[in-house]
């Protein structure tokens, strides 16, 4: 049985694929930026965070405000540098979705609406990287 060869479109466009991971990089740093500044930001506000967290009605506060810091800031620099960045993303996109669903449900609010769909829209960015890689200039390199 033949097979059909793929073509090479990196030959075929060049310039093509080094935009694409150009805006690769700039996706990931800029979805990065975003995780790790709300993550050191909560550093600094324990008692609100955990309290906020509590209000929901989620179990652990203290322990989700913990896990929280970690995945923002560790999950964000490791998004940054390309690393498992696959991975990486479907974690912080799955996060994101349901950050949105539980702390950011009361659609009366039109705030509460804005950052409900702006989670969403910050979900799909990162099930995009999920979906394609974190392209060449990463430490995934695809």
């Amino acid at each position: 049985m033949s097979t059909i060869a793929k073509p090479d479109i990196a030959a075929a466009n060049p310039a093509s694929t080094s935009m694409q991971d150009v805006l690769a990089l700039l996706a990931r740093l800029l979805l990065a930026l975003l995780f790790v500044l709300a993550g050191i930001n909560k550093i600094g506000a324990m008692e609100g965070t955990v309290g906020y967290i509590g209000s929901v009605g989620l179990p652990f506060p203290e322990l989700m405000y913990f896990g929280t810091i970690a995945l923002e800031i560790g999950g964000g620099l490791l998004l940054a540098i390309g690393f498992r960045a696959r991975h990486v993303a479907l974690a912080m996109g799955t996060f994101t979705v349901l950050t949105a669903v539980i702390f950011h449900n009361d659609f009366s609010q039109q705030i509460e609406i804005t950052m409900f769909l702006k989670n969403l829209a910050i979900a799909g960015g990162m099930f995009a990287i999920a979906a394609f890689g974190a392209g060449r200039y990463s430490l995934d390199r695809g």
